[in-house]
C-alpha cells in the first residue's frame, strides 16, 4: 500500500496539479495539507471522479487538512488534537484506513519568534507528542504524516546558517521532533535514506528548486508495527517542477499489506 503526504498550498488553485499527480502517481492513501478553503468549497467531485473517497476539515483562506483513499472509506477517528487550545485552526485529521490509523497534520509555522505564534507552535507540538504517545500505547499500526514545519537536523536544510532565526529551525522545535521520534516512531525518509540530503520544500524565489536549495519539513513517522512493514519511502519531486504548482513535493511510503 502506498501512502503519501502532500502540502498542496491551495487545493482549488492547484487542483490541476493534484488531479494530474493522483492520476500519474496513483497513491492509495493521501494526506493533504493547506487546503485553504471552507468545507463547502472542497473539490470532492473531482476527487471522487478519480476513484477516491475523502474526509476533510477546511478553514477559510488558511490551513485545512484532508484524507483521500482509494482502498476503502476513511473511518474518521478525530479532527483535532486532544485538548487543542484553538479549534478554529484546522490542522489535524485522523482516520482508520485499510487497517492503518492515519494521522495527517499541518503543524503551526511559528514565525515570527519569539512571540505568541511561536508559543502556540510549541504548545501544539506538545499536544501532538501526548497524542502520539497514546497512539503508540494502543499498539495499532499508525502513521503520523504531514507538514510538521520542523527542519530536524542540519542535514535537512540547504544552508543551515540562513535558517537560524526561523521557527522551523528553532532548537525548541527540533528538540520536540527528536523527542517525538524518541518515543519509538520511525522517521521513514531518514530510515530509508540515512546518508542522503532529501528535501520536500523549495521556495518559489531565486530558482530554489532548480538549485536544489531546499529543506525537509514534511515527514512520515511510523509506529513499530507499521515500521516493520516499511518497504520503501521517498519524495516525488516531479510535481514541484510543474506549472503553477505547490512549493512542496509529496512524501510517500510503501508498506506491506
Amino acid at each position: 500500500m502506498r501512502l503519501a503526504s502532500y502540502n498542496i498550498n491551495g487545493v482549488n488553485s492547484r487542483l490541476h496539479v493534484l488531479t494530474r499527480w493522483l492520476e500519474e502517481f496513483q497513491p492509495d492513501v493521501v494526506g493533504l495539507q493547506e487546503l485553504k478553503c471552507t468545507d463547502e468549497a472542497f473539490p470532492i467531485e473531482a476527487i471522487r471522479a478519480l476513484g477516491y473517497s475523502a474526509i476533510w476539515h477546511g478553514q477559510r483562506s488558511w490551513n485545512g487538512v484532508a484524507l483521500l483513499s482509494r482502498v476503502g472509506e476513511p473511518v474518521e477517528t478525530r479532527r483535532s488534537l486532544p485538548g487543542d487550545p484553538d479549534l478554529s485552526q484546522s490542522r489535524y485529521i485522523e482516520a482508520a484506513i485499510c487497517g492503518v490509523l492515519v494521522g495527517n497534520m499541518y503543524a503551526p509555522n511559528g514565525n515570527p519568534k519569539p512571540g505568541p505564534k511561536f508559543d502556540y507552535k510549541l504548545a501544539w507540538l506538545d499536544r501532538l507528542a501526548d497524542h502520539a504517545r497514546d497512539l503508540l500505547g494502543s499498539g495499532a499500526p499508525a502513521v503520523l504524516m504531514g507538514d510538521y514545519n520542523i527542519i530536524p537536523t542540519d542535514e535537512d536544510v540547504y544552508k543551515p546558517e540562513r535558517w537560524l532565526k526561523d521557527a522551523l529551525f528553532a532548537p525548541e522545535a527540533r528538540e520536540r521532533f527528536r523527542a517525538l521520534v524518541g518515543q519509538g516512531w520511525t522517521d521513514a525518509i531518514h530510515s530509508v535514506h540515512p546518508d542522503e540530503r532529501v528535501y520536500t520544500f523549495w521556495h518559489y524565489w531565486r530558482n530554489s528548486f532548480q538549485r536544489d536549495a531546499g529543506i525537509r519539513i514534511d515527514h512520515a513517522l511510523l509506529s513499530p508495527p507499521l515500521a516493520k512493514r516499511l518497504k520503501a519511502a521517498g519524495v516525488d519531486r516531479d510535481p514541484r517542477g510543474w506549472e503553477k504548482t505547490s512549493d512542496h513535493a509529496p512524501v510517500w511510503i510503501e508498506v506491506e499489506t
